[in-house]
């Protein structure tokens, strides 16, 4: 790479995963092609002794706030280089998909992008493995997506906003301020995303994100005009199928079921951040951790 690239990497209690996250990346700071900032937000955990565990060249802040949108604004103002990366701490980067999608965004093909998104489902039960296969067949999910836990702006995207504004769908936000032809899912890079054992989980990600997104249009109505989703008109060809139908009735009660649960948490003015733990319990633990476990 002809430039450095900035990562940012919001952490809450990720100590679980968070060298998992950081390990495939930690050959790019040899040369200084990456610049990693892990911001640890609100953590009760060993997050940021992990993180400075695994290479000094990791810069490592840490807040007592525990807010996603206030970590990467700390994580900005502390970043110095463009394409820059906003990852989630429980979502694997291969440095080949970090170069590709910031090659994307230097050429000016685009100026947001991601990678396409890998479901880890080796784990994961026959209804939650049945929802994925639903959601990865709409068209939102594979045409121009940036979200499911990283996206990379240019600098010239990132002047679309000054600061991450309060919201629980910091990913929602920055797709909706591009139109279509904006941002860009690249070809052949991949994020792995690990997904919840059980139904319990994914109700909790799928309501969190259903919260988010009825956020959003109260605070920033005019942007989600950006978004164009078609429910109907995608579920609807899929009925053709009879072989469908199991995983379609699954897909269809998760998202009614969320609909109703984030309803009711609005309702009560309930702002607990909902958030499935069992992606997390099977992740290997690595560096320092896996140091202590050692002979």
């Amino acid at each position: 790479m002809c430039r450095p690239i900035s990562i940012i990497i919001p952490a809450h209690n990720e100590e679980k995963v968070l060298a998992a996250t950081l390990t495939p990346l930690l050959p790019s700071l040899t040369d200084d092609s990456i610049e990693i900032i892990v911001v640890c937000n609100g953590c009760m955990d060993r997050t940021a002794e992990v993180a400075a565990s695994l290479h000094p060249k990791i810069i490592c802040l840490d807040t007592a706030v525990a807010s996603k949108t206030h970590a990467l604004n700390l994580g900005d103002s502390a970043a110095h280089w463009f394409p820059r990366f906003y990852q989630d701490a429980d979502v694997v980067l291969e440095l080949d998909t970090v170069f590709r999608v910031a090659d994307a965004l230097q050429r000016g093909l685009c100026l947001a992008a991601a990678p396409a998104i890998h479901m880890d489902l080796r784990d994961s039960s026959w209804a939650v493995c049945a929802y994925y296969d639903i959601w990865q067949r709409l068209p939102y999910v594979r045409e121009g997506m940036i979200g499911c836990g990283v996206y990379a702006l240019s600098e010239e995207g990132r002047k679309r906003f000054s600061v991450f504004p309060d919201v629980i769908a910091d990913d929602g936000f920055i797709r909706a301020l591009f139109k279509s032809h904006e941002r860009a899912v690249i070809p052949e890079c991949w994020s792995l995303v690990r997904a919840p054992r059980g139904i319990e989980g994914l109700l909790k990600i799928k309501t969190r994100s259903r919260r988010g997104r009825y956020e959003l249009a109260r605070a920033f109505p005019e942007l989600l005009a950006n978004e164009k989703k078609n429910y109907g008109g995608v579920v609807l060809p899929l009925l053709t199928s009879i072989t469908l139908w199991p995983k379609l009735a699954v897909y269809l009660y998760v998202n009614l079921c969320a609909r109703l649960l984030a309803r009711r948490g609005q309702q009560r003015g309930n702002d607990h951040w909902e958030r499935d733990e069992s992606s997390r319990d099977r992740v290997p633990r690595q560096g320092a951790e896996a140091k202590e476990d050692g002979p």
